[in-house]
């Protein structure tokens, strides 16, 4: 059953983000809740089943995880051989050819991904344990790229962000209202604010945030899921 409505609640966010308008310096944007529905239903169906204890909530996609198979921090090797995903990827309306969607034959490795989903199974060993109480979702589902480069969506001027985050909020909401989880827990600092934001009145939630483990940040370069990992323990999510 809340399989279904967050089913249902993905759709119509993809609905209502394909419709926003984005300019200059946004050269392409993705969406891999349309090209990528398939695989990104049956993480879904698979996962989002019954009320979890943590939700951890990310940015939006990387181009070489969930731009490719439509999975929140979707590292080819982790959703495949781990999280146990496959299915067709179709193209995106207007592809950057500086970034193509390749799929599951993408041969390039979200390293977000790869520490993320690597430090939940060196925890709990099987996906079914670790989804028992846990969910992983992404805040924001488009990829914006200037030329190769990737935008991250707090970087967008405010007139977009505006229409864009409050679509993206009343998705949160909804995820959150399904799954009632006691935590929510933003990946880096810009998911934990949006989430803070968006979900503020509803009844004892609590909030927290773990490192972000891009490879961007000299910190999460430094022993991320050790980093992560005591943020957790701190909180009183994790125990030892």
């Amino acid at each position: 059953m809340t399989a279904q409505i967050l089913i249902d609640a993905a759709r119509e966010l993809s609905a209502a983000v394909d419709a926003l308008p984005f300019g200059a310096p946004v050269t392409h944007v993705y969406n891999p809740l349309d090209y990528a529905w398939d695989v990104h239903r049956r993480y879904l169906e698979t996962y989002g089943s019954g009320r979890k204890r943590v939700v951890f909530v990310g940015m939006n996609p990387g181009p070489f995880g969930m731009a490719q198979i439509g999975v929140p921090f979707g590292e080819i090797a982790s959703a495949r051989d781990w999280l146990g995903l496959e299915g067709p990827v179709g193209q995106p309306r207007v592809s950057n050819p500086k970034r193509p969607v390749e799929g599951f034959a993408c041969a390039r490795s979200e390293v977000s991904g790869q520490r993320l989903w690597g430090l939940f199974r060196a925890r709990f060993g099987t996906p079914e344990a670790f989804f028992a109480g846990h969910f992983v979702a992404n805040y924001c589902p488009l990829v914006f790229f200037e030329g190769g480069r990737n935008l991250t969506p707090d970087k967008l001027p405010m007139a977009e962000q505006r229409p864009l985050l409050a679509a993206c909020d009343t998705h949160l909401r909804t995820v959150i209202e399904t799954l009632e989880p006691e935590w929510v827990v933003g990946i880096g600092n810009w998911a934990e604010k949006r989430a803070t934001e968006s979900l503020a009145g509803l009844p004892a939630l609590k909030f927290g945030r773990i490192l972000h483990p891009s490879p961007a940040s000299p910190a999460a370069n430094r022993g991320w899921a050790e980093a992560a990992t005591r943020q957790l323990l701190e909180l009183g999510i994790w125990r030892d």
